[in-house]
């Protein structure tokens, strides 16, 4: 618990109406998507970068443990108070987009600023921001920065870290620094930024970013290809990117997926394959559209698609996305509780990766449905459990673990979207030598030496 004298600062500091002890604030702030609970001792709303600084100098100098949280849509615990202390919320003061210079095609913008209202605001100018994770209507821009999201755009347009040009940022002793350029080449210095980014809150508090921003395709077209097995699918997702066509998304789902679909919607999907393919194309012309779906088409019938349909008006898209949209609720047909991980592989990986997960399910006789970002080799697994059965809870987790070396095996990561947080955090030294850990840990240091940002995540 927080002294009187610490709560009565930052009262002072900030105004009463942004700082809250109170249990309700408490309660709202205690957890993420993971539903685990970790109470912060305060809650502070900084209203600028000033406030910022002035808050980590106090911190720093009294040993107050700090967590930057953006929406809370985090799936691995990055934004959880694991060790008490404040909570630093932005969405209710540092949520301004600052700027859309259309002559150079950046936008900056405040933390607090939700995806989606970005998109919307540069779409209406002609202007694209690709970066579209699945929380894109409620997560911010700081925690997409902070986590490096994803999306289904990523297997053509890339991630959060391909846009982000410059950030203004506040070190644990309140120093503000500038990182990053806002020009298209810049080779001074080593790359803070990208050292930023990814970092979950455990280096500095971003309070600005500048973004790139690319000129809107005029329009897109959806298809969906059925497959008799996942490794046809599988088969199908690498080879067709080798020959020259990048689609926008190329998502996946496995029987499994499509059968809880399925079961909870009737929308008559294919119950019989094993697995869909559903994927985007863009461009400016129906001509360019359809040449991509034609080359599209002939890849997936050389791989075995069975059946192969391209939507014709958008009333049909939204149909043939329904089910990728709608698989991740479905799948708790199989088990009260999931246990999901975004493991990312080399995209001529993925079918030994999904057989390698088939072998683990059958070998601790659990359900894992798949699907996932193929398009970019990024798999969510679901080990679907009964989470009041403890001893089913310890299998799950086992196997877990064995799907998380057979990824590294395979020259993957442990993350392709959600982040370490605290519930990867065990698992790192699959992926990374003594050595890179210690790196990390001293890179920690260097940033934080007295350990007030965001501590006990990604293993430090």
């Amino acid at each position: 618990m927080l002294e009187t004298s610490h709560l009565s600062h930052f009262k002072r500091l900030l105004g009463e109406e942004n700082v809250y002890d109170d249990k309700a604030h408490l309660l709202a702030y205690c957890y993420d998507a993971t539903r685990t609970r970790y109470l912060p001792d305060a809650v502070l709303f900084p209203r600028h970068e000033e406030d910022v600084a002035a808050i980590l100098t106090y911190c720093n100098e009294h040993r107050i443990v700090i967590t930057p949280r953006g929406a809370g849509s985090g799936f691995t615990g990055g934004a959880l108070p694991a060790n008490g202390g404040i909570v630093l919320a932005f969405e209710k003061h540092m949520n301004k987009i600052l700027e859309i210079d259309m002559e150079n095609m950046v936008a900056v913008v405040q933390p607090g600023v939700i995806n989606m209202h970005l998109q919307k605001a540069v779409e209406e100018l002609g202007l694209f921001y690709p970066p579209d994770p699945a929380s894109e209507e409620y997560s911010t821009l700081g925690g997409n920065v902070s986590e490096n999201a994803g999306g289904m755009r990523a297997a053509k347009y890339g991630i959060t870290k391909d846009y982000v040009m410059a950030l203004r940022a506040v070190l644990p002793n309140g120093e503000i620094i500038r990182a990053g350029k806002r020009t298209i080449k810049d080779v001074a210095g080593y790359n803070i930024a990208g050292i930023l980014i990814a970092s979950e809150g455990t280096l500095a508090v971003i309070t600005e970013i500048t973004l790139k921003l690319i000129a809107k395709p005029k329009m897109a077209q959806t298809a969906m290809g059925v497959f008799p097995s996942v490794d046809d699918a599988m088969n199908a997702v690498y080879k067709t990117m080798a020959l020259g066509v990048t689609p926008v998304a190329m998502e996946f789902l496995d029987n499994y997926s499509i059968r809880a679909v399925e079961q909870k919607f009737h929308k008559g999907l294919p119950i019989d394959a094993g697995a869909i393919l559903i994927t985007d194309v863009d461009g400016n012309s129906q001509d360019e559209l359809s040449q991509q779906l034609d080359i599209i088409e002939k890849a997936f019938h050389e791989n075995g698609c069975s059946h192969f349909k391209r939507a014709q008006n958008e009333q049909e898209s939204k149909d043939l996305w329904f089910a990728r949209r709608n698989a991740s609720q479905s799948i708790t047909i199989y088990g009260s509780k999931k246990l999901n991980e975004d493991i990312t592989v080399p995209r001529s990986k993925l079918p030994a990766l999904l057989k390698a997960i088939g072998e683990i399910a059958q070998k601790y006789d659990v359900t894992v449905p798949c699907f996932g970002h193929t398009g970019d080799g990024n798999v969510h697994t679901n080990v679907m459990v009964d989470g009041s059965d403890p001893k089913q809870l310890e299998i799950g987790h086992h196997a877990i673990e064995e799907i998380f070396k057979a990824t590294v095996a395979l020259g993957g990561t442990l993350s392709g979207e959600h982040g370490i947080g605290l519930s990867k955090a065990p698992f790192m030294h699959l992926a990374f030598s003594d050595a890179e850990m210690e790196l990390f840990r001293s890179t920690k240091k260097a940033f934080d030496p007295n350990t007030i940002l965001n501590p006990s995540k990604m293993g430090l």
